[in-house]
């Protein structure tokens, strides 16, 4: 049998406040014709379907119409288990109604870990697979908070909860295998940090239990499991240097950090012979460059993009001496009419100048967003009469960021 590995879609992230949806829509027809292309029979998405707990109506309908076309592709199954971006609840609502899509929904840890165990059938209806579909575990649900306390303790029980969920779970796809009889593969799912991960700066993984408290060693997963088909980090890679346990990484780069990175999946052969294991490479559906130096190294870069047609965002670092207040005009200027787009630019010596003006004492820690706008204002010599309307603009752009973004992950 052909098993898709595939996470982190994180359907409905901006770039620096630019929407998306055409690029989740044409990875998601790629992923289908890959599917069909490569006879998959099963599809694991582990984690991490959308960005947030509440994703929009345009997010939930490539979801759910993705889902939908899987079956005509030739995929029987397709397992789903949620990440610490997903809301438990909302996955797991319709659970009922995508079971008879043969779609399985595994939104939140089970009281009884055998209800996380998904046996799949082949074409003849003959057990042919068991899937520990272990979704992202919660801090409140594997550790008991004790007055007390310390935070090696709290990383110590958290590694043990999370250990003795994954060993839960392998005994109970052992036991069901002995049961059925015959000797079926187990494959396992998750959506964790383990230790030695690889991280790009930018790309959205958030410092969460696991990375903060001792992320999770490799030898918390049992041996019985065939394949460890792993979400939550972006890049694609293997745990402790195994073929069979492996973290297939996001589809699409979630930062000017990951761009020209190698964007994959991994189909997974299960046979008599064995695992093998092969990545497929996504491609890439809107190209991302940064552009960092001193002005002549900026220009000079941004006249050879300029000859080419196929869009471009661009993230621009300016990191030369001189002090230009005027950069953003500048590249204005540079793009017009072209087909690039910057999303973000950085001006390095002005937030140097800025900074340089502050008390020593200070950091930016010390400052709220407020803070740090009135000291630019004093550092470019703003005079008073025009202060107060700048103030004004400005709280009014924080609060339309806010209410954009009620969680606050923009």
């Amino acid at each position: 049998m052909k098993v898709l590995h595939t996470s982190d879609w994180h359907i409905g992230r901006a770039l620096y406040g630019r929407k998306r949806y055409e690029e989740f829509e044409q990875f998601l027809d790629w992923l289908i014709n890959c599917i069909a292309s490569e006879g998959v029979g099963t599809l694991l998405i582990c984690g991490d379907v959308f960005d947030n707990a509440t994703p929009s109506n345009r997010a939930q309908e490539l979801y759910y119409r993705f889902l939908c076309r899987c079956a005509g592709a030739g995929c029987r199954h397709v397992v789903v288990t949620a990440g610490n971006h997903d809301s438990p609840s909302l996955l797991n609502a319709p659970r009922e109604v995508l079971r008879h899509l043969n779609v399985h929904v595994i939104g939140c840890m089970a009281e009884a870990v055998e209800d996380e165990l998904v046996l799949l059938h082949d074409s003849d209806a003959k057990p042919e697979l068991i899937v520990c579909a272990i979704p992202y575990l919660r801090d409140r649900d594997i550790r008991r908070a004790e007055a007390g306390e310390s935070f090696e303790d709290k990383g110590r029980k958290l590694t043990e909860g999370i250990r003795d969920h994954y060993r839960q779970a392998g005994e109970a796809a052992v036991s069901r295998r002995a049961h059925l009889g015959g000797n079926l593969p187990i494959v396992a799912m998750g959506h964790l940090f383990t230790a030695g991960g690889q991280t790009v700066d930018g790309d959205g993984v958030r410092e969460l239990y696991v990375g903060t408290l001792g992320q999770v060693g490799s030898d918390v997963f049992p041996e019985c499991f065939d394949y460890l088909a792993l979400g939550h980090l972006h890049t694609a890679q293997r745990v402790a240097g195994s073929d069979v346990r492996r973290y297939c990484g996001a589809p699409l780069p979630m930062s000017f950090g990951e761009a020209g990175k190698l964007k994959s999946v991994v189909t997974v052969n299960i046979g008599a012979e064995g695992v093998t294991t092969e990545e497929i490479s996504v491609p890439c559906f809107q190209r991302l460059a940064t552009l960092r130096g001193d002005w002549q190294q900026i220009s000079g870069r941004m006249a050879e993009l300029k000859r080419e047609t196929a869009p471009l965002w661009l993230e621009v670092v300016y990191e030369g001496n001189e002090v230009i207040g005027d950069l953003q005009e500048r590249l204005r200027d540079l793009i017009e009419g072209t087909s690039l787009e910057i999303l973000r630019s950085k001006n390095t010596r002005l937030v140097e100048r800025t900074l340089s003006r502050m008390a020593t004492e200070e950091t930016l820690d010390d400052l709220d967003v407020d803070d740090v706008f009135s000291r630019c204002l004093t550092a470019h010599e703003v005079p008073l009469e025009q202060q107060g309307e700048l103030v004004a603009l400005f709280r009014q752009a924080v609060l339309a960021l806010h209410e954009d973004d009620p969680q606050g992950e923009a």
